[in-house]
């Protein structure tokens, strides 16, 4: 009993410390985000980029190729390299996150290696005529304000691509290139996520999911962007590294021992949606999230893609990581105990 009411004392104090850094880091950030745009005259980063913003850039980017072009030079593409280190930078709110140099200054204090993708180079040239394909259809779908999974584009034409791990590296990639996060692509993942326990949302297509009412746990949204009209009266969020543990949770019946709370697993290494969801559960309802992983190696790594994010994925960072998530156990020293 104890024991017990240590666990939600400790929960409440989480809760409070979550909301007042909160509000302090909103107010640091405010204050850096000045310094930055007085320094190098830095536009205001905006976290939603607009369906016409993107459609320019891609135009922007076409008509960079017809000029090569008609200039007798190979067209190429030009972006910052995901998978280099000396491209990200450690932030302390978002974790490993992708520098983006907004002009020639900001480029001099932060050498960054940039990835060019020609016509002009044999080795090149396929994935150059990949990338202005799907820049077409991205193009498309904004255009229409029109959605599809990485997967149908992928059996539109797979032999075209080679692989589905082929054409996920080149929607990154391109999202790199027009330095917008992935969502504003209109291109979206089928999510292997699931979800659990006290929680009500409204998907994008209008139709209500009560995690309540599930015993193996729901499959998370392929558009979790689209999630709106969150209700909850959980008292933390508990993210499960395996799924056997998570449907191990739900058999014994977590909620009635601990409480309201929601439980979500990435099933292993956390796919983009799932990422995706605990940091929309952290944004929109201001909970504690805690890590339950395996002492190993492998267990911490998983638990650190969820807080600091990864080296791959660092370009949308301020959408995927949680500096804030606790590490719940297994603790090494849980094994001595």
């Amino acid at each position: 009993m104890q024991s017990s009411s240590n666990f939600w004392s400790c929960i409440e104090t989480l809760k409070h410390d979550l909301i007042k850094n909160k509000r302090v880091s909103n107010v640091q950030r405010m204050s850096e985000d000045t310094l930055i745009r007085q320094k190098f005259d830095v536009e205001q980063p905006q976290e939603d980029v607009s369906r016409q913003v993107v459609i320019e850039r891609i135009e922007k980017e076409i008509k960079q190729m017809l000029h090569a072009i008609a200039r007798g030079e190979p067209p190429k593409l030009s972006f910052l390299c995901r998978t280099s280190w000396s491209s990200v930078r450690f932030d302390q709110e978002y974790g490993v996150q992708l520098h983006q140099p907004s002009n020639k200054q900001c480029s001099e204090d932060f050498q960054a290696k940039m990835t060019t993708v020609t016509f002009g180079w044999a080795p090149s040239i396929k994935k150059y005529a990949l990338m202005v394909h799907l820049l077409s259809v991205i193009y498309r779908l904004v255009h229409t304000n029109t959605f599809c999974t990485k997967r149908d584009i992928y059996y539109q034409n797979p032999e075209l691509f080679g692989s589905q791990r082929h054409l996920d590296e080149i929607v990154d990639d391109i999202a790199c290139l027009l330095a917008v996060p992935r969502r504003s692509l209109h291109v979206t993942a089928t999510s292997k996520g699931l979800i659990a326990g006290d929680l009500q949302y409204t998907e994008a297509d209008g139709r209500f999911v009560d995690c309540n009412t599930t015993s193996s746990g729901i499959l998370l949204t392929s558009n979790v962007d689209g999630i709106t009209n969150m209700c909850s009266h959980a008292k933390f969020v508990l993210v499960v590294e395996k799924d056997a543990t998570f449907q191990k949770l739900l058999d014994d019946n977590i909620f009635t021992q601990l409480g309201p709370c929601i439980i979500i697993t990435g099933k292993g290494m956390p796919d983009v949606n799932s990422r995706l969801m605990v940091r929309k559960l952290a944004d929109t309802l201001q909970l504690p999230t805690l890590a339950l992983v395996d002492a190993d190696p492998h267990g911490v790594e998983i638990m650190c893609v969820y807080k600091y994010g990864s080296k791959s994925m660092s370009f949308a960072a301020r959408d995927l990581t949680l500096t804030s998530l606790r590490w719940l156990g297994v603790l090494p020293s849980d094994i001595h105990k």
